[in-house]
């Protein structure tokens, strides 16, 4: 009985609650964030615009396994190596890490400088591997 009282006195604080709580779960529920793409996706890219994968793992982690024909640029070498791993700004890039969030911080520094098609691949190597999409060793 005390919580239909609570309810029906509280109903607004309810809704907003549910409302809020909901715009914050749609991008998990959408699978993406913003600035990110599907691995298949990713895949159409390279295929008709010949995107150019740069992931952003570790040597350590890149040599463990990595989609085929990516470059690796470390994270914390990205401003210095950018540009003179891939040398065309115009070319979609396509930014890779473990799941995700390395990526999407890549994905920020790619665009200040100038690579202005750089996109982040939603899951990251993860989400490839799910996708089953080829992945080599170095």
């Amino acid at each position: 009985m005390k919580l239909i009282e609570f309810v029906t006195a509280n109903w607004m604080l309810i809704l907003i609650a549910l409302s809020s709580g909901g715009m914050l779960a749609w991008p998990l529920i959408r699978g993406s964030g913003g600035g990110t793409l599907t691995a298949q996706g990713a895949v159409q890219l390279i295929n008709r615009e010949r995107a150019v994968l740069v992931d952003v793992r570790e040597p350590e982690e890149f040599a463990t396994g990595h989609m085929i024909g990516a470059k690796n640029v470390p994270l914390n070498q990205l401003d210095e190596k950018l540009a003179s791993t891939v040398k065309n700004k115009n070319v979609p890039l396509l930014l890779v890490c473990a799941t995700g969030a390395r990526a999407q911080r890549a994905v920020a520094m790619a665009k200040k400088l100038g690579y202005e098609q750089a996109q982040a691949v939603a899951g990251g190597l993860k989400a490839w591997k799910e996708a089953n999409l080829p992945v080599e060793k170095a």
